[in-house]
This record gives structure tokens, C-alpha cells and sequence, in this order.
């Protein structure tokens, strides 16, 4: 039976980690399907996972009150969603919502978090790849606020 770990290797937000790191995510990994319209996650539901998106588009909502659901990032092959299970209260922020058939590789935060407990090292090197992660959506969402009020 084959394993997610050639998958995980092979991916570029994981590349690089040591085989033991691997096999210690391997361990809190699984496959996952979305339909779509299928949410994925809501605002404000416990975060608990992490996803690295295979195949399809996801998006990524916030709900005001005078417009309803609007999307403010559409994620797709190869893309890491989530962060909030790594920083307390672990709550989701947003919305997620399949826009196609999505499959995904799901990593358990709850598990993460424990083997990040235990061994620091593997906790430093997922933090240092979440926080550039973080840094590039920001930097993504200010080009977005410059178009939008920009000119």
C-alpha cells in the first residue's frame, strides 16, 4: 500500500524537511474529497487541519451582513489552506468552499501540535514555512486593497 509520503516529499511547501519529519506528518495525514459547493471549513469552527490542495479551486470567503458570502482568494493545485490550527484559539477566520471537485491531502492540527510539543525542531521548521506562507497573502491581499482603493 502506498503511503503520502513520496506526495508530501515531493511538495514545495514541504520539500527539504528530513525523512523523519516526514514520516511524523505522514502519520497525521489523510486523503480528503470535496464536492463541489461543499464548505470545507467555517468562520469561526474549530481549526483543527490544514490542507494541501491536489486537484481543483477552492474558495475563500468572508460574510458581511449588507453583501452576504464574498470571496477574497481562490486557492487551487499545490496550495496550502490554513493556518489557524497552528495559533490559538485555533478558530477558523474564513470560509472555505469547493468550487469543483477538490481533492486535498488533510493534515490533523491536533496531531501536528502534539508531535510539535515533542520535538521542536520539526515545530520551528512547519512554523518558519506558515509564517512565509502568511507573509505571501498578505503581501497578496495589499496589491489587492492597492488596485481596489489605488486609483
Amino acid at each position: 500500500m502506498e503511503t503520502l509520503e513520496p506526495i508530501l516529499a515531493e511538495h514545495p511547501f514541504l520539500k527539504g524537511m528530513t525523512p523523519a519529519q516526514l514520516q511524523l506528518l505522514v502519520g497525521c495525514a489523510s486523503n480528503v474529497r470535496f464536492d463541489p459547493g461543499q464548505y470545507i471549513f467555517r468562520e469561526g469552527e474549530e481549526a483543527n487541519q490544514f490542507y494541501i490542495v491536489r486537484q481543483g479551486k477552492v474558495a475563500l470567503e468572508i460574510v458581511t451582513p449588507q453583501r452576504g458570502s464574498i470571496i477574497i482568494d481562490t486557492l487551487s493545485n499545490d496550495e496550502v489552506l490554513g493556518w489557524s490550527w497552528l495559533l490559538p484559539p485555533y478558530h477558523w477566520h474564513f470560509n472555505a468552499r469547493a468550487l469543483e471537485l477538490t481533492r486535498a491531502i488533510a493534515l490533523d492540527g491536533k496531531c501536528l501540535r502534539n508531535k510539535c510539543e515533542s520535538d521542536h525542531d520539526l515545530g520551528y521548521e512547519l512554523l518558519k514555512r506558515f509564517v512565509h506562507l502568511i507573509e505571501q497573502r498578505l503581501q497578496a491581499t495589499r496589491l489587492q486593497l492597492l488596485d481596489l482603493y489605488g486609483s
